[in-house]
């Protein structure tokens, strides 16, 4: 009986699998496959390729990657994506049918990888919930909104004087050493329950720096809304040129989810060379500076995807805070002008204010946003104008001051009033300042109750104002970080409670007394 029943299962196994057979019509599917005829460092040509397309992604022996960067008649020019050691001339390359693309979603949040979506922070693979091309055309004119929203960053100097939007694109530049990560990483670091995503692009950097920052994030908690993507300075050139790209895509999921997003592109002039080795590497004729002439173009594509998209596609928005490193100063050179150019404003920092240590070292005279004013809070707006015109003449007084020329009072009354501001301007690393302590700073400074004091208390002057605003009602605070109109109550209010912190900084007049 088990006999008959095991031959039963038998013959409908096989009638199954006969059936299948004869449905089975085998497909001739064309494939095109090439090889490779040159390979030096980052790039390889190929040929016997006719039908890839530009940017389209192949595959060489061993799961490595490239992207097909010049598309000639006879040959293509084609960027690697990893380590090349291991190809020779000759070797299989096949097309892939698709552009390159990164893995997106909340599950890269707190991770660290690289532009190929690789973990770099030793924990299982990257859970992703979608792909996206690296390479995305920028949103419409008519998809965006009006940047309307401040992103505060907790520097005083910054969001008093040069204040950013989201949405906004606002260019850190200045020589090495002079605190541009510095004030990048503060940034991320002030959005702590503030709901806006952070994606840190490190391009090229020294691994040690890289590592400084992370670490820096996880101590303050700040891993928890921030992905970081990382290329170093020994990886292939053609990682560090996709890197931005792929981190921007990262960003905008998030924002075309409605989510406010900061992403910081550190820095863009190891992008710049890394595309100038390429370039020159693929025979592209070189022109200013050795830099091919579609510079300009790879990174105002970039930027250009930095928005604040309109209520109806979910309101969300993409900052974009990238970085330059200048070299003697020279803020004219190329790749500083093309991004002065393509983004909204810029915050330059200064060596000679770094090596006074006024940190961070933000020169007010050449640091401009051309945006950020309009979505400026009300209560920093009425302060804002005040201060910047009182540095301004104080930082002109204080040149010839240095001569020692003889000067009247109300000279030496600028100067000394521009000498807190000064003071009062100047920020730890990594003591992002809440709004209501800024506020009550900078409106203690435009009341002038900073100038009695000396200035080698200034520092403790502030620390005591700072602990003072966190005494500040509930609703008045409530007020200051948003639009409602900033009234004479409410800056009465402020000044009562600056007075009474700043009392015993206050010098003592001598009493006279009776003959």
């Amino acid at each position: 009986m088990q006999a008959e029943n095991l031959k039963a299962v038998f013959d409908s196994a096989f009638a199954g699998i006969v059936q299948a057979r004869e449905k089975f019509a085998p497909k001739l599917a064309p494939r095109e496959v090439g090889a490779i005829t040159s390979i030096a460092t980052g790039i390889a040509t190929v040929s016997g390729l006719p039908g890839v397309g530009f940017e389209e992604l192949v595959e060489f022996p061993g799961g490595g990657f490239g992207i097909a960067f010049n598309v000639d008649e006879d040959a293509i020019g084609v960027v690697l994506l990893g380590d090349c050691s291991h190809l020779h001339a000759g070797d299989e390359v096949r097309r892939t049918g698709r552009v390159m693309d990164v893995g997106v979603g909340t599950g890269l949040l707190g991770r660290v990888i690289d532009p190929l979506g690789r973990p770099l922070d030793g924990e299982k693979p990257v859970a992703s919930s979608a792909r996206l091309p690296i390479e995305r055309p920028a949103p419409p004119i008519m998809d965006r909104a009006p940047v309307m929203v401040p992103l505060q960053t907790g520097l005083k100097v910054i969001d008093a004087l040069i204040p950013i939007g989201r949405g906004q694109r606002e260019l850190i530049l200045g020589d090495r050493q002079t605190g541009k990560s510095a004030i990048a990483i503060d940034t991320i670091l002030n959005q702590r329950d503030q709901n806006v995503v952070c994606v840190y692009c490190a391009i090229g950097q020294r691994a040690s720096g890289v590592a400084k920052a992370i670490a820096a994030l996880r101590a303050k908690g700040a891993m928890d809304y921030t992905t970081v993507v990382v290329t170093e300075g020994n990886d292939p050139p053609g990682l560090a040129y996709i890197a931005p790209y792929a981190a921007t895509s990262i960003a905008e999921h998030f924002a075309q989810a409605g989510r406010d997003v900061l992403i910081v592109f550190d820095d863009l002039t190891q992008h710049a060379r890394a595309y100038r080795e390429l370039s020159l590497l693929l025979r592209r004729p070189p022109g200013r500076e050795a830099f091919p002439g579609d510079i300009f173009y790879i990174h105002s594509r970039l930027l250009e995807r930095a928005t604040h998209y309109r209520q109806e596609l979910g309101g969300g928005s993409l900052t974009a805070l990238p970085i330059i490193e200048t070299e003697a100063q020279d803020i004219s050179a190329y790749i500083p002008t093309n991004l002065i150019s393509i983004t909204d404003g810029q915050v330059y920092l200064s060596p000679s204010l770094f090596e006074l240590g006024i940190l961070p070292a933000v020169d007010v005279g050449k640091s401009v946003s051309r945006v950020g004013g309009k979505a400026q809070r009300p209560a920093f707006r009425a302060v804002a104008g005040d201060l910047k015109l009182a540095y301004a003449q104080f930082e002109e007084l204080e040149s010839f001051a240095r001569f020692g020329a003889r000067l009247d009072e109300a000279t030496r009354t600028i100067i000394e009033h521009g000498q807190r501001i000064r003071a009062c301007l100047k920020q730890h690393e990594s003591t992002p300042m809440s709004v209501p302590a800024q506020i009550a700073v900078l409106i203690a400074l435009t009341g002038k109750l900073f100038d009695p004091v000396a200035l080698d208390q200034m520092s403790d002057a502030e620390h005591a104002l700072r602990e003072a605003a966190a005494n500040i009602p509930a609703e008045l605070s409530a007020r200051l970080a948003t639009d409602a109109k900033f009234s004479d109550e409410d800056r009465n209010a402020i000044l009562e409670l600056a007075r009474g912190a700043l009392a015993r900084f206050q010098p003592k007049t001598a009493v006279k007394q009776a003959p």
